[in-house]
């Protein structure tokens, strides 16, 4: 899964390693973001999970492969072909099997199949569906539900065809979790960076993600004065203050203001002070030598991105896509 920027990591920079290692797919969200990986020489066969009407005459030219998962979209895409000539187009089913977001119910299986049966210019490249709670063991009886319904409702389909289709349920945590559920296919997400769902899944990982920044100035802050925007981060004690070079603009939630996050300077973690502003925020670190200049790790290795996620009710999904394009990535290869 390479969607949202590759989760914030950089498109084409991860697509580009995922190449040279020889992945079967890439998957995006939308077409947009797979012409950016086409421009940039990435060649694998990309699945574009969201695809608008509007632009499946530029994914027919292009060959990209859109997912489908109503007849609306169905209808429109055979319109189109039509006239078409040549190889048939490639497509992949969504199924709903109990996310109850996108894909086919089991009641419409059967017009399905007739229709894709009749229609000689597509050709189905995968069939696939989501798992609602995969990470969390209390719902493992309605996972084991969908993985079953899921089986019986893409044999309906497979049997109907006399070439092979792969078939995926499995996402970051159902490959972690529920192994017997692999099929052809798995769709790895978050898990390729290095996030998972509990601690005994997150200590066999590593996170590839490391957000640093800066000391732009240190200033000492007399009792009762106020720091920041609307005068929110109001001191108790004599205070030393870093303003670092990272605001909301760049991915730093405003709900971080005013102690509730927290960065790690030197080693040790300082909380912020004040309103989180548009291109920095406050540090107090009156317990920690620093000097202006010095590194603030805004998340990493010694301060997880699950740690901030937990301080302002999200997930790690959240923190990293926010982190806004403006944010200079750096790549590190062994």
């Amino acid at each position: 899964m390479v969607k949202a920027m590759s989760y914030g990591s950089g498109s084409f920079e991860i697509a580009n390693v995922l190449q040279f290692h020889h992945v079967d797919y890439l998957a995006v969200a939308y077409s947009d973001e797979r012409m950016e990986l086409r421009k940039n020489g990435i060649t694998l066969p990309i699945m574009v999970m969201n695809p608008e009407l509007m632009n499946f005459e530029l994914m027919m030219r292009h060959k990209l492969e859109p997912e489908i998962y109503n007849f609306r979209q169905l209808n429109q895409l055979s319109e189109m072909l039509k006239k078409h000539t040549g190889d048939p187009f490639r497509i992949h089913l969504k199924l709903d099997t109990g996310m109850h977001r996108l894909g086919f119910e089991e009641s419409e299986i059967n017009e399905l199949v007739v229709r894709l049966t009749n229609n000689k210019n597509l050709r189905i490249q995968s069939i696939f569906s989501h798992l609602a709670a995969s990470d969390e063991a209390e719902h493992d009886g309605f996972t084991n539900l969908q993985v079953q319904k899921f089986k019986t409702m893409s044999d309906q389909v497979m049997k109907n065809f006399t070439y092979s289709i792969p078939r995926h349920i499995l996402n970051s945590s159902g490959i972690l979790r529920f192994s017997e559920a692999q099929f052809e296919m798995v769709r790895l997400g978050i898990g390729l960076y290095g996030i998972a769902a509990t601690a005994n899944e997150q200590n066999q990982l590593e996170q590839v993600a490391t957000l640093k920044t800066t000391i732009s100035q240190i200033k000492n802050v007399p009792s009762n004065e106020t720091i920041g925007y609307s005068r929110k981060g109001k001191v108790k004690r004599d205070t030393i203050v870093a303003t670092i070079a990272i605001g909301y603009a760049d991915g730093i939630r405003r709900r971080l203001s005013n102690g509730v996050g927290k960065m790690l300077v030197n080693g040790k973690l300082a909380p912020i002070v004040g309103n989180v502003c548009m291109d920095m925020c406050m540090l107090d670190i009156t317990d920690i030598p620093a000097r202006e200049g010095d590194e603030v790790i805004v998340f990493g290795s010694d301060y997880p991105v699950t740690e901030m996620a937990k301080s302002v009710g999200t997930i790690p999904y959240e923190i990293l896509t926010s982190v806004s394009q403006r944010v200079k990535r750096v790549y590190f290869h062994e």
